[in-house]
């Protein structure tokens, strides 16, 4: 797996470790306080064969691995949203590791949505699945490090960005400076919302070093995968951004792009599994979960 370190910069400041998943384009996280040996786990991967319908834990695994060879102590399994792209390994770290996990509160609502979406009305309890649900605002510690919650809605209603000293981990919100932002299409998605959240996470410090959730590489005239910037050189430099651009034209680039998109091929097996902290759907009498896939909803 293809993986980059980024140092930590000095006090209250995290080493942060991105590990990339081919298959989803995702960048899972090991963010770590140096000075106490704390680590937070963050947007994991639980690998998943849509062919077979299959999942695997190898990805998380690995990060667990890291963790070890490091020496480092996990204290937060954290989620930025119920992913669409791939499923989540938040109750599978959990347990491996017996720290709580979280993700933020306006999940409930995002649950509710989705109930009705696989005309599930009694499934997909948050409250009894994550630890925490985190409200705009919150902070928490990380070892010697705080870490503040910023609702940053959009790509859904409910994404919320952790940031920790010098390091924002945005999510879906930014893509790497040459890629540009996300999409914001799922059902409660709004580009109005992520233009709002994007501006906001730009009012961060110029330095703050910023880790994007996606990348699908080649771009350009780069083929590795790439997840850092500072919020400088978003500001400057961002291919949807930079150097400025009004609400009602970031919203037109938007949702010109996001009508040419296809779904995720994860994204009906997905949701109902994250908004179970990453659990299958419950067995049923012969011991096998099975999915529940809506036909013609999208």
């Amino acid at each position: 797996m293809f993986t980059r370190t980024s140092a930590a910069t000095g006090a209250g400041s995290p080493e942060v470790t991105g590990f990339y998943d081919k298959d989803t384009g995702s960048i899972m996280y090991v963010a770590a306080d140096p000075k106490t040996g704390k680590a937070a786990l963050i947007d994991t991967v639980l690998d998943f064969d849509p062919q077979s319908a299959r999942t695997r834990t190898d990805s998380a695994e690995e990060v667990l691995a890291f963790v070890r060879d490091r020496g480092l102590t996990v204290a937060w399994v954290l989620d930025t949203h119920p992913h669409a792209d791939h499923m989540m390994a938040s109750h599978w770290l959990k347990r491996q590791t017996g720290a709580p996990n979280g993700i933020g509160e306006k999940t409930r609502e995002i649950a509710g949505l989705w109930r009705g979406i696989y005309n599930l009305p009694k499934a997909f309890d948050v409250e009894a699945d994550f630890d925490r649900l985190f409200a705009d605002g919150e902070t928490f510690m990380l070892g010697d490090i705080e870490v503040r919650v910023m609702l940053s809605p959009g790509h859904t209603l409910g994404s919320v960005t952790y940031v920790m000293g010098d390091a924002a981990f945005v999510h879906d919100t930014f893509m790497h400076v040459d890629s540009g932002t996300t999409r914001a299409d799922f059902p409660g998605g709004s580009s109005s919302e992520l233009y709002d959240s994007l501006m906001a996470i730009l009012t961060l410090p110029d330095d703050t070093r910023l880790f994007v959730g996606h990348d699908y590489p080649p771009v350009g005239d780069r083929s590795d995968p790439a997840w850092e910037a500072t919020v400088a050189e978003h500001r400057a430099h961002n291919k949807h951004l930079g150097g400025g651009i009004s609400r009602a034209d970031y919203c037109a680039l938007r949702d010109k792009r996001d009508a040419t998109l296809t779904l995720p091929d994860r994204m009906l097996h997905a949701l109902q599994v994250n908004l179970r902290a990453g659990q299958l759907p419950p067995p049923e009498d012969d011991g096998t979960s099975y999915f529940k896939i809506p036909a013609n909803s999208f």
